[in-house]
């Protein structure tokens, strides 16, 4: 069935049934080597600003060029998921999630919506080989997306969609078929405005749009598994897992739309929590409340850790 009806067709098809399937945005990128990205990536794992992820240093080859990951393949589908929310914890002493760990692991819900999709277009313009990724696989996900013409890279070094902000999570098919490519990347509309740099309390926002993972929160709070270093414990603004400072800073969030997704709406009674049940938690109540939880990542003894260190604010 494929080349039985036009390239431009054959896309807006699929971003058709992607809107419909719940992503907030899907755009098409021609697979190749990412050549400039090789150069910042060599830079930044060479300035040691990996921290402890030995795993970004792997496959750089796959990271930086999609066809060496994806045998054949010809476009880079990617897709914005929304997860923006307003709901906050009530108790202003308790330590802070990042609103990403509300609700239920974005990779089961958005890995259910893309292998829909990946049947769709198979059902349709097949047959098509090819592979679905989110945050699982060495790919350049931003930049494929800024790629797609979805958003651009901010200073925080999130992706920034002028529709939906940045509280979106990024994923990507990789397929042996010729789409409409965007004819140009979405332009930088930071500006002068350093908000995020200037509100990150441990200095992890570099220049030209990176992160120093050693200082970032997230990293601390998640994947960082030795001991969190002295000079960063008392900055970790009483958050628990992941930080969102940078982000609930930007302006482009101030406009965005909440997520419509049931799935990462919070257990009962999680936002409900106090500081004395956060001190309190045991091990049966965190394998209730985070059953499918991102949080199930960094796990209990990390977590309980990571509260050792945490000053609530006043």
């Amino acid at each position: 069935m494929k080349g039985l009806k036009p390239i431009s067709e054959v896309s807006e098809s699929i971003r058709e049934e992607a809107l419909q399937l719940g992503f907030a945005g899907c755009g098409f990128s021609r697979a190749g080597p990412l050549n400039e990205d090789a150069i910042r990536l060599k830079e930044w794992l060479d300035g040691g600003y990996h921290a402890r992820m030995g795993y970004m240093a792997g496959h750089f080859e796959k990271r930086t060029d999609p066809v060496i990951l994806v045998e054949g393949a010809k476009s880079v589908i990617s897709l914005l998921y929304n997860y923006k929310t307003d709901r906050v914890q009530e108790d202003p002493r308790a330590p802070v999630l990042s609103k990403y760990a509300y609700g239920k692991d974005y990779h089961f819900v958005m890995k259910e919506r893309m292998n829909r999709l990946f049947e769709y277009i198979n059902s349709n313009f097949g047959p098509v080989e090819g592979r679905v990724f989110t945050d699982s696989a060495p790919v350049l996900e931003r930049t494929w997306a800024q790629r797609a013409g979805l958003g651009w890279i901010g200073k925080n070094s999130s992706l920034i969609s002028q529709t939906h902000g940045s509280f979106v999570f990024i994923g990507e098919l990789i397929v042996d078929l010729e789409l409409e490519y965007s004819q140009a990347e979405e332009k930088d509309r930071c500006g002068s405005c350093n908000r995020c740099v200037e509100a990150c309390p441990t200095g992890a926002i570099l220049s030209s749009r990176t992160i120093d993972a050693g200082l970032c929160i997230s990293y601390q709070t998640i994947e960082n598994r030795e001991a969190i270093p002295p000079e960063l414990q008392g900055n970790l603004e009483n958050r628990v897992f992941g930080c969102d400072i940078c982000q609930d800073v930007c302006p482009w969030n101030n406009k965005a739309l909440n997520h419509q997704e049931p799935a990462f709406d919070p257990p009962a009674g999680l936002l409900e929590m106090t500081a004395n049940d956060w001190a309190n938690l045991d091990r049966e109540q965190f394998n209730l409340l985070f059953k499918d939880s991102p949080v199930k990542r960094a796990g209990y003894r990390k977590i309980k850790e990571t509260l050792r260190h945490l000053v609530p604010s006043p």
